[in-house]
């Protein structure tokens, strides 16, 4: 932070969530806007990539403990490889960047920078896979992908380029790749409420929003405070679709040739979007301890007369934290006052706040502030490493609880039209109706408001009754569908 007028958030989370947003993850210090002439790029800077990595290393590890090995593949894609699905094609070629020249010369055919990978991984299974001896085949790679889409730039939530992992997977039998999707489904649930502190939904895609090609597209969906919904992360069932336009096929136990049955999955940094917008306020970042670059900064508060004495106690107290495994940060900084100090920690988002000075020294304590509510507590030093752990449970039940109240309290029930209009329109969040499963029923939600089906519920849940009907055209109802405004 250059100055005391740069610290601090001037616009409203309540009534200027866009602005808000965008000036939380410039002065917080997560990222900057892309080069004039480079509209929907972003760069990241060292406190975001902090985030994203603590999010690859925690799923890195779910990955690797249920059978998955990393891999990378060409980020370019012949456009002949692209055309062997052809619904990859239609789903996303409005999106697709393309390359024409390589130095001075055209190139014999263009290649799409990946907008996904299925196209350029799937041959690869099909040299991978010979016998059902193979089987199953899962790999994962964490890089970016572009998607050209004309949208205004918001930093983690929609860039042109953005950074996710993608896995898949190939298997004998349908059953086993839809247990693959779920497993994938579930822990992208346990990384949002373990790791972010966000409860999400699960469920699964009408049909008309399943991933080009897919059999079933399944998804988290995590609800914002302002009432949106962010699409959290998806794990489709490929069915034998792309097993078939790429020759993905193995010899079974009888030496007949089979397609194999392939998933595929994902998990893109817009989790840290959901993670920014969910958590901050008006005075900038929160973050949980969990996932905080700084779990605790570590205040000293002197005059010229204990100056020493502060420093020398909160060195130790800082020694302490690191010695327990706590990522700590001393702020000692003699030109800069206390007040500031505060602010600024507070606009970074570090979640625990040790304040130390005369009295603390002499009494042989500490006084911890929480970020999120500014509850403040005077602790023995003894066990600080055990005492700071306790605390840091605390702030993230804290945050968990209000994301979850905010869950609970915005998930409505509507019987028609003019009712799911009128409370989306008042309230924001999810509003739940019964649906006929026909495509054309989402349009008159759509067109006015902007909201769509974000998720129905699996099969096997939240059943519709025999004797209901479409909110929308009053024919029988077969699913339950969420509308919802989304990012």
């Amino acid at each position: 932070m250059s100055s005391e007028q740069d610290l601090g958030i001037t616009e409203s989370k309540q009534h200027n969530t866009g602005e808000w947003y965008a000036e939380v993850v410039i002065k917080a210090g997560l990222a900057n806007y892309g080069p004039d002439g480079m509209s929907g790029f972003i760069v990241t800077r060292p406190r975001g990539y902090a985030l994203w990595e603590a999010i690859q290393q925690e799923l890195d590890s779910k990955f690797k403990a249920t059978g998955v090995q990393n891999a990378y593949f060409p980020m370019f894609i012949p456009e002949s490889y692209l055309e062997r699905e052809k619904d990859i094609v239609e789903g996303f070629d409005p999106e697709v960047a393309w390359v024409t020249h390589g130095g001075h010369d055209e190139l014999e055919e263009r290649l799409a920078v990946r907008p996904t990978s299925e196209s350029i991984i799937a041959p690869y299974m099909a040299q991978w896979v010979r016998s059902h001896r193979d089987l199953p085949l899962r790999v994962n790679q964490w890089c970016s992908v572009v998607r050209w889409e004309a949208t205004e730039t918001k930093p983690f939530f929609r860039t042109k380029e953005f950074l996710w992992q993608e896995g898949h997977t190939a298997h004998e039998t349908h059953d086993e790749a839809w247990d693959e999707t779920m497993t994938r489904l579930d822990q992208y649930a346990e990384l949002y409420e373990d790791l972010l502190a966000i409860p999400v939904l699960k469920g699964q895609k009408p049909d008309h929003d399943k991933f080009p090609g897919a059999h079933k597209t399944t998804t988290v969906e995590a609800l914002m405070p302002d009432g949106k919904s962010v699409q959290a992360g998806t794990s489709h069932h490929l069915g034998t679709s792309f097993a078939e336009a790429f020759d993905i096929t193995f010899s079974d136990e009888d030496e007949e040739t089979q397609p194999a049955h392939t998933t595929s999955w994902g998990l893109s940094w817009r989790a840290l979007g959901a993670l920014i917008m969910t958590h901050s306020d008006d005075q900038g970042l929160v973050l949980p301890p969990t996932i905080a670059p700084e779990q605790v900064v570590v205040v000293p508060i002197w005059q010229e007369d204990t100056k020493d004495d502060v420093l020398d106690y909160a060195d130790e107290v800082a020694d302490d934290l690191a010695d327990s495994g706590v990522r700590v940060e001393l702020d000692d900084r003699d030109e800069r006052n206390p007040g500031f100090k505060f602010n600024e920690w507070e606009l970074k988002g570090v979640p625990v706040r040790i304040e130390i000075g005369p009295h603390e020294v002499e009494d042989d304590e500490v006084t911890i502030v929480h970020r999120p509510d500014g509850e403040s507590i005077t602790a023995d030093r003894d066990d600080i490493g055990e005492t700071i752990q306790e605390h840091f449970d605390e702030v993230y039940a804290k945050l968990y609880a209000a994301a979850e109240e905010n869950l609970d309290d915005s998930v409505r029930e509507a019987d028609s039209r003019e009712e799911i209009l009128g409370t989306l329109g008042q309230h924001g969040g999810y509003v739940k109706a019964p649906w006929c499963g026909d495509e054309e029923c989402e349009e008159p939600i759509k067109e006015p408001l902007a909201a769509e089906i974000v998720m129905c519920p699996f099969d096997d849940e939240e059943t519709v009754g025999d004797d209901e009907t479409c909110a929308i055209c009053g024919d029988d109802a077969t699913q339950t569908a969420y509308f919802a405004k989304n990012y």
